[in-house]
């Protein structure tokens, strides 16, 4: 997983429209959105969003540079 693929706290706050941590939390969760608590505050990935929004990850195996 890169790191790219993390969504911190402030992303959460920016995306959400909140900025009380629970509040954060309390949304992600209502949108069935696993999180997961550090010590910054609540953390997910962008493929937890996805998964949550119904979308299935790219299997990486399936693909190789052949397939340029």
């Amino acid at each position: 997983m890169s790191a790219a693929n993390v969504l911190e706290f402030e992303e959460l706050q920016r995306i959400t429209g909140y900025t009380r941590r629970s509040d954060v939390e309390r949304a992600l969760r209502g949108e069935g959105i696993r999180i997961f608590l550090g010590r910054r505050g609540p953390w997910t990935t962008v493929d937890l969003v996805n998964q949550a929004g119904g979308l299935k990850p790219i299997d990486q195996d399936k693909y190789d540079a052949e397939i340029v």
